[in-house]
Order: structure tokens, then C-alpha cells, then sequence
């Protein structure tokens, strides 16, 4: 498919949260009646700074699959407008708000969309969904998570001495500010993104067609505040008995070359969950796995659909 185009059969609109605010939304219909076809629903939500427009690619070969397919974007980032006066910061004062405007999503999403249903998540947007699981906000049928982040990735300075810098910058009045420059990683040079992200050339500057095309979707770094919340929130995801409980049917798919999220904690974090299966790749593969070259990612999409397959009832 055209991966620089929406396609003829989406359908984009906004949903008003309690509150009033927007969140743009982008939505593929597969007829029911097609029983021999019909899979059932998945809503995805994408990663920290992401935009749905970077996984039309998957989000359509989902769909072809058999799967209503619903896409978001949070609260404060791609066309759901911005948190602070400059657009360029990603910022939330408080990760719970994101629980509670998931919390709202899930439940208009799946009343209007027949089951089984499935959410599948990117990076910040798999951490979101993890807590949203150990609250009980929400009760999929099922759960895909790509390369979720619970945990940062890791920093030989110990946890408590880098929270209470953190809590210190907040508190001295940089809560909206930057926390770095250029890139996702805090303090890698921009040059370096792409391998970052994925080792796929075209796939990477997709986002850059789209950045030129809808610039309202482009976001920067994130804030301190967001790295407070962030720590704060993966922090509370690893006490005892905060996931053991979770009774969802599970696939992790991640890699031990990641360089924005903890894998170890990925994989500590999948052996706590009861129903849990996690699917490690290599050096072959960087963060962002759905838009990755075609032997991972296509391996990826055949986990996935197989999972949701194995999972319809």
C-alpha cells in the first residue's frame, strides 16, 4: 500500500473527551458478515512524539486481515493538539490523565465496535496500556505491545539519585521546558535518529513526508515534567503485585537493541504476567519494529495476526 496516503476506505474524525478535548482518530470498517474473514476490532495507540499516519502501513495490513481497525493519537501530541504554547514540547502533567482519556476511549470504542477486541500499543502508548491494565480501566479480549516502555532505558547512575535531579529541575521551574534538544534519545545528536528508530531508509523518511505534509503532527522532545511522570509512573509498574494480577492474553514483541526503552525490564516484566508471550528479536532490529525492514517486520505482522487469530473467541 501507499504508505504516504490516506487510504480511500479510512475514515478520519475527532472524539470529544468528558472534558471537551479533541483527539483526532482514524478508523477502517470491516464488514461482520464476512464471518470467514471477520477477526474482530483493534484500537492502536502509538508512542511518546508518534503520530497514527507513521503506522498506516500495518494499521492497513491489519485491516486487509480481517480487523476493524481504529487508530488514536494522545492527548497533547500528532493532531490532538499540544499541552503548552509551544507546539514543539512533549508535555502531560500527569501520566493518569492519559489513563483516564484511554479509560474514555476504550469504552465509547468498544461499544461501537463489535468483539473480540484487541488494543495494540508503540513504546509509551504500551506502558499506558500496561497501567490502564493493572487499574482496570480497561478489559480487552487481547493486547499486542511493540517495544513498550516500562522501563527507560537503562542508566548505569542510580534510579533515586537521577528521580530526585529530575524532581529538582521540576521544581526550580523547568517542568516545561525541554528536558533535551534534538532526537528521541536525551542528548544524541539528531544524525542519529534513524538508527535509533529503524534500520529501514524509506520507512524512516515516511515520517519526514508526513511532517512536511501535515506539519501540525510534528512534536519535539519531551518536557521534564514528562521524564518526572515517566519515571515515576514505570517506577510504580515494578512494585510486587502491581501486573501479576493481570489476567489479559499478552504478546510483547521487543528488542535487545533497543535504545529508548529498558529491555531487561521487558523481560523481567513478561515473566511476572500470567498470560504472557514475548517475542525478543536482535541487532536486527531497533526500536520503532512495525516499521522496521520487511523481514522483521514482517515477521512481527505474522506474530501479531497469528496471536489475534489464536485469541478470536
Amino acid at each position: 500500500m501507499n504508505r504516504r496516503e490516506i487510504p480511500s476506505e479510512a475514515t478520519e474524525s475527532k472524539f470529544t473527551l468528558s472534558d471537551g478535548w479533541q483527539l483526532r482518530n482514524i478508523a477502517w470498517p470491516t464488514i461482520k458478515s464476512d464471518s470467514a474473514k471477520f477477526k474482530g476490532s483493534l484500537l492502536f495507540l502509538p508512542g511518546r512524539g508518534d503520530h497514527y499516519e507513521k503506522y498506516l502501513e500495518s494499521l492497513a495490513e491489519l485491516h486487509a486481515a480481517g480487523l476493524n481497525v481504529t487508530a488514536f493519537d494522545w492527548r497533547g501530541q500528532g493532531g490532538s493538539g499540544r499541552m503548552l504554547d509551544d507546539p514543539s514540547i512533549g508535555h502531560i502533567e500527569d501520566f493518569a490523565i492519559w489513563i483516564d482519556d484511554l479509560s474514555q476511549i476504550y469504552k465509547n470504542w468498544s461499544e461501537n465496535n463489535p468483539g473480540p477486541h484487541f488494543l495494540m500499543s508503540h513504546s509509551m502508548g504500551g506502558h499506558l496500556v500496561m497501567r490502564a491494565l493493572a487499574e482496570k480501566a480497561i478489559n480487552p479480549d487481547g493486547v499486542i505491545l511493540s517495544a513498550p516502555m516500562l522501563g527507560l532505558v537503562a542508566d548505569p547512575i542510580p534510579f533515586f539519585i537521577r528521580y530526585n535531579v529530575v524532581r529538582f529541575l521540576n521544581k526550580i521551574g523547568l517542568a516545561e521546558k525541554h528536558a533535551w534538544k534534538v532526537s528521541e534519545k536525551p542528548f544524541s545528536p539528531e544524525s542519529a535518529r534513524a538508527k535509533i528508530l529503524t534500520h529501514d531508509t524509506e520507512r524512516y523518511q515516511d515520517e519526514m513526508f508526513w511532517w512536511q505534509h501535515r506539519p501540525d503532527v510534528k512534536l519535539g522532545p519531551a518536557s521534564w515534567k514528562w521524564v518526572e511522570q515517566a519515571m515515576k509512573s514505570t517506577r510504580a509498574l515494578e512494585k510486587p503485585n502491581a501486573i501479576e494480577h493481570i489476567e489479559t492474553q499478552i504478546l510483547i514483541l521487543a528488542t535487545t537493541a533497543d535504545q529508548l526503552v529498558d529491555t531487561d525490564r521487558i523481560i523481567d516484566d513478561a515473566e511476572r504476567l500470567p498470560n504472557c508471550e514475548l517475542i525478543l528479536y536482535g541487532k536486527e532490529a531497533a526500536h520503532e519494529l512495525l516499521r522496521e525492514c520487511d523481514e522483521v517486520r514482517d515477521d512481527c505482522m505474522a506474530h501479531i495476526v497469528r496471536f489475534i487469530t489464536a485469541h478470536q473467541s
